[in-house]
């Protein structure tokens, strides 16, 4: 017998390999969190399989997500980038990810890490969610608009609500899992 899983999911391996291992998983490492708010903001206006079907491509072309070399990036490497037909090539994405990574790294510098600034907009424990249908569920919470505020406050760029709460779903800070969906915690 096959799992039951959330509907968004199905029919797709790459996204139901995605939604089991990842989606809604608490995550704790600031390069995971970097890792998704690159990729999310990066999917901003596109759907999230064309981002996941990308992702080894960005992977490769922004140094492992590592957001010390992102920082430090010229403009001779965005400009090979806005060549680089495995990404999105979108010089306001590209230089949101430069901008972010220092912005990122203000951050922990602050608080001590990425994951103990985040965590506080959720009380530190994720936020469970009773979603019958992904399809009626919210886009955004006051929790999503906080962190956005805060996150623009602080010079990110591509951090809307809706973005800052499909980031929160995809690091396990909010946990959206369809109620029938094996994923959920009863």
């Amino acid at each position: 017998m096959s799992k039951i899983r959330c509907a968004w999911c199905e029919g797709n391996d790459l996204y139901q390999q995605y939604h089991d291992e990842e989606w809604g998983v608490p995550v704790y490492d600031d390069n995971v969190f970097f890792e998704f708010l690159l990729l999310e903001s990066f999917q901003a206006g596109l759907s999230w399989i064309t981002i996941l079907k990308k992702r080894e491509n960005f992977r490769k072309a922004f140094d492992d997500f590592n957001y010390h070399k992102i920082a430090k990036y010229t403009d001779e490497k965005i400009e090979k980038l806005q060549q680089d037909k495995g990404i999105i090539r979108n010089k306001l994405k590209i230089n949101a990810a430069v901008n972010n990574a220092k912005r990122f790294m203000e951050i922990q510098k602050e608080f001590g890490s990425f994951s103990k600034y985040i965590w506080k907009f959720v009380g530190g424990k994720p936020i469970k969610n009773k979603v019958e249908n992904y399809k009626n569920h919210q886009t955004t919470s006051p929790e999503s608009d906080n962190l956005s505020k805060d996150l623009k406050k602080r010079g990110f760029k591509f951090v809307g609500s809706i973005m800052v709460y499909s980031l929160m779903q995809a690091t396990g800070l909010v946990n959206d899992h369809e109620e029938r969906c094996f994923k959920t915690q009863h």
